[in-house]
């Protein structure tokens, strides 16, 4: 049997998921349930987008259902590290683009709880994979889509 794939989460990561679990099973599944009734009663299946609409949307919540409960399954939690100047997962990294680029602030994360729009970047990313490991203060390159850039780590948190 091959392993299964590791799903690297903080605490507030998996916590967020089984919400969202909690959320398909008791009020989306029965929501979905009941648009499939209705749909029937407007006649033929065979020509009733409705019911098309409604059994696709049920295949999607299942499908998203299997994912979490797979996820959750393979969690691993990512540990706080009190070590203040090495980047690891879960901590959040300020780095400045050189020479004289802005700023930029992301936690890393595991991909499960990803969200660039919010900060947080996967520890699969390029950046992350680039920043891991590294240190206060260091320079280092990052092989982005866009090329090469130089960074210097100026916060870990």
């Amino acid at each position: 049997m091959a392993e299964e794939k590791q799903f690297y989460m903080t605490l507030e990561g998996k916590e967020k998921l089984e919400n969202e679990l909690e959320h398909l099973k008791t009020e989306k599944r029965k929501e979905v349930v009941e648009r499939i009734k209705v749909a029937r009663d407007f006649g033929d299946l065979s020509e009733n987008s409705e019911y098309d609409a409604a059994k696709d949307e049920q295949a999607f919540v299942e499908a998203r259902i299997a994912t979490i409960e797979n996820m959750l399954r393979n969690a691993v939690i990512i540990e706080e590290d009190n070590n203040s100047d090495t980047v690891t997962m879960g901590k959040t990294v300020t780095f400045k683009e050189l020479p004289d680029g802005d700023e930029e602030s992301y936690t890393i994360v595991g991909s499960a709880e990803a969200d660039p729009f919010e900060g947080k970047i996967s520890n699969d990313s390029p950046m992350a994979k680039s920043l891991i490991g590294k240190h206060l203060n260091e320079e280092i390159s990052v092989q982005t889509p866009g090329g090469e850039i130089a960074v210097k780590i100026i916060d870990i948190k």
